[in-house]
């Protein structure tokens, strides 16, 4: 069984929002079958199709359009699975990071919806971003406390998503 076989399937990281706010098309992907196949895609600058994470094509476990994904997609190896491809990290390993930083987005995530961020289809970032826009409640005595604890969160989610899936 080889690293993507091992570890894609137990993470997700790069289509459920967590690693990436969006996908960029790139030469040769075919934006009407893409739209076909049920991704939503966005004029991102005057010259660039994107679709928005998370990715209405991943079930939480498996691409359903894996065979005709985006170059993007095809191309894109996280730092975990090139470790494991190369020999320098065991599969184990690379599942306990796996989880580790699974169980670090579900709490920003169970922060965001404590702080009123509800809104599961924007992108993780998309979300912290508007929730730290968002006023402090003076009168919420905990609400300074909840920005603070999410603002945290995230700053550790990110460390750990630098070290691990981003190099």
């Amino acid at each position: 069984m080889n690293g993507i076989e091992q570890l894609c399937p137990n993470c997700g990281l790069c289509c459920d929002s967590t690693l990436f706010a969006d996908v960029e098309l790139r030469a040769g992907d075919d934006p009407k079958r893409l739209k076909q196949l049920g991704l939503a895609l966005v004029q991102k600058t005057k010259s660039k199709l994107a679709f928005a994470q998370p990715c209405a094509c991943f079930d939480g476990k498996f691409c359903g359009i894996y065979a005709d994904r985006p170059r993007q997609c095809r191309k894109f190896e996280c730092g975990l699975l090139k470790r494991v491809e190369a020999g320098e990290m065991t599969a184990g390993a690379a599942l306990k990071k796996i989880a580790l930083a699974k169980q670090h987005a579900e709490k920003v995530r169970t922060l965001l919806r404590e702080s009123g961020q509800r809104e599961e289809r924007l992108a993780l970032t998309h979300r912290y971003a508007e929730a730290m826009r968002a006023p402090i409640d003076l009168a919420d005595e905990n609400s300074a406390e909840r920005r603070g604890e999410l603002m945290l969160a995230v700053s550790d989610l990110m460390q750990l998503l630098q070290r691990d899936f981003l190099r």
